[in-house]
């Protein structure tokens, strides 16, 4: 078993778990991570990525890797980290990251840079879950001055985070809409006991809810959904929960001072070290990293 194992950039989920790598006993190698202090002597920090690379052939970065395909996303770093200039220090090393771009996949297999990729690992991605929709819910409460429960509650979408929402809210007292397109969805959401709403009928319910949450990654509340909002339900609240370029269109919410809060990036934030833990018993799950996990 390889002990040496690089961390490059990454946020509070990568600090938590080089933590929990070096306890095990592995010696851990930094880099774009510096602003972050350390109690452990088996945690290096390195002055560059050669350094780092020169003892590690395994590199683990953050989820995502980058949030715009240029720069790795290393929020503990003072510097920004150039992706096109670490591609010959990774060279004929294994990358493990999450949500990297297929352009940036195609640009590592040019430059022999092994891919690992968490979110392609259904087991983290439904352990997500959990903090997503307690990070959801968390939002809510923070933005309302009154309690879920006895609430009017619509959830967008009726995917993996949609469902154990709705669940959690339901179980808080909630009343639960769910609006879906696909017609096996809509049986479910009658079946869980939740209020069905077919998206084609959308509009005409909007101003019935004191929340709405957004899970679909494809605009739904555009313009005239937002401006049927603003004329009939203006304390209504908007929550965003999927990724870019999300459900909602935001500034036209501005536009209508409908009040919208962006949540992205809820396990990283909420529960950073329950995440991290979620991502080394994926790590120790991969078959082609068994000689290092």
């Amino acid at each position: 078993m390889s002990k040496n194992i690089g961390i490059l950039g990454g946020d509070l989920r990568i600090v938590f778990l080089s933590k929990m790598l070096a306890e095990d006993g592995y010696t851990i190698y930094t880099y774009g991570i510096e602003n972050i202090d350390y109690y452990n002597c088996k945690i290096i920090k390195c002055e560059t990525i050669e350094e780092m690379s020169k003892y590690c052939n395994c590199i683990i970065s953050g989820i995502p890797f980058s949030k715009d395909g240029v720069y790795i996303n290393s929020p503990f770093s003072s510097k920004e980290i150039l992706i096109s200039s670490v591609l010959n220090d990774l060279a004929n090393k294994t990358l493990i990251a999450g949500s990297i771009k297929k352009e940036l996949k195609e640009e590592f297999y040019k430059n022999k840079i092994k891919i690992i990729d968490l979110m392609d690992y259904e087991s983290l991605t439904i352990l997500n879950v959990i903090p997503t929709v307690e990070g959801a819910i968390q939002v809510a409460m923070e933005n309302t001055d009154f309690t879920i429960n006895d609430s009017k509650c619509l959830v967008l979408g009726f995917g993996r985070i949609a469902k154990l929402l709705s669940k959690r809210l339901k179980d808080l007292g909630a009343n639960v809409s769910c609006m879906a397109r696909k017609e096996k969805d809509l049986a479910w959401i009658k079946a869980y006991g939740y209020k069905e709403i077919h998206i084609n009928n959308l509009i005409e319910n909007l101003n019935k809810y004191d929340i709405i949450f957004n899970t679909v990654p494809a605009v739904i509340l555009n313009d005239e959904k937002l401006k049927f909002l603003k004329d009939k339900n203006k304390d209504v609240k908007l929550i965003e929960l999927a990724s870019k370029p999300g459900g909602i269109d935001i500034e036209k919410a501005k536009e209508y001072n409908i009040k919208t809060i962006e949540a992205l990036g809820l396990p990283g934030k909420v529960a950073p070290l329950t995440t991290a833990k979620y991502i080394k018993q994926t790590l120790k799950n991969i078959d082609e990293l068994q000689y290092i996990f």
